[in-house]
């Protein structure tokens, strides 16, 4: 499939980790998760190793949930008929494009501006109440990350054979930022502190790729470049 897609998709992820109203929360949210105070430092070996084995089994937790959609998504809809895709990949187009406006700030969607929020019970083991946390991370839906995980989740739609990796170039643009802040969270806390507003610029970059991902999956143009791919993959070999 085009490799468009993936890095979008991996863009997406990354986009999401640096929403304006998850970045600043991160480094203590980790911390809580390993039951380490930021104010206590993590300078220890003990500390870090804690904060970032719960970092770890909390991105797990989020991938085994997406990879489970791609694999649910490519099960379902690769051999439905073709005219069925192409309706699915104009109402697709559709929606990528208003998630895009919403992104850049152009419109407003209510049911993006409101907080969906889960909370899962707390275990016995700390390895595997992190682990839920992350399952429950990827089915929370926020006012900053909404709009663009919906628009991974309807491109993965409108892409069925490529549903899994989709999910998965998303979870890794999302997951390894995770793993760096938990693996450094005190020097993570002070770069967000001094420059995490300068991130929020980055979705406005990708609420203009959404746009012309969009129109590439509305047009059919996204399939054609698929093809291109594929064929020049095809020659090359």
């Amino acid at each position: 499939m085009v490799e468009i897609t993936f890095v979008a998709a991996f863009l997406a992820g990354l986009a999401s980790f640096l929403s304006p109203c998850v970045l600043p929360l991160i480094p203590a949210f980790l911390s809580y998760l390993g039951g380490v105070s930021l104010r206590d430092g993590t300078t220890r070996a003990d500390d870090r190793i804690k904060v970032f084995l719960n970092s770890f089994f909390f991105v797990l937790g989020f991938v085994v949930l997406f990879s489970a959609f791609g694999i649910a998504i490519n099960g379902v809809l690769t051999n439905i008929s073709f005219d069925l895709m192409q309706t699915i990949s104009k109402i697709g187009g559709i929606l990528i494009f208003i998630f895009g406006l919403f992104t850049l700030g152009i419109i407003k969607v209510w049911f993006l501006e409101r907080e969906y929020k889960l909370t899962p019970t707390k275990t016995r083991y700390a390895y595997l109440t992190s682990f839920i946390f992350g399952a429950t991370f990827a089915v929370s839906w926020t006012p900053c990350v909404g709009a663009i995980l919906g628009s991974v989740f309807t491109l993965a739609l409108t892409q069925p054979g490529s549903a899994f990796t989709l999910l998965l170039a998303y979870a890794a643009g999302l997951g390894i930022p995770f793993l760096l802040v938990g693996a450094f969270t005190a020097q993570a806390n002070e770069v967000i502190r001094k420059h995490g507003k300068f991130m929020s610029y980055f979705n406005k970059a990708m609420g203009i790729l959404l746009i012309i991902i969009a129109y590439l999956v509305f047009t059919g143009q996204l399939v054609k470049l698929a093809n291109l791919a594929a064929a020049g993959s095809y020659l090359g070999a």
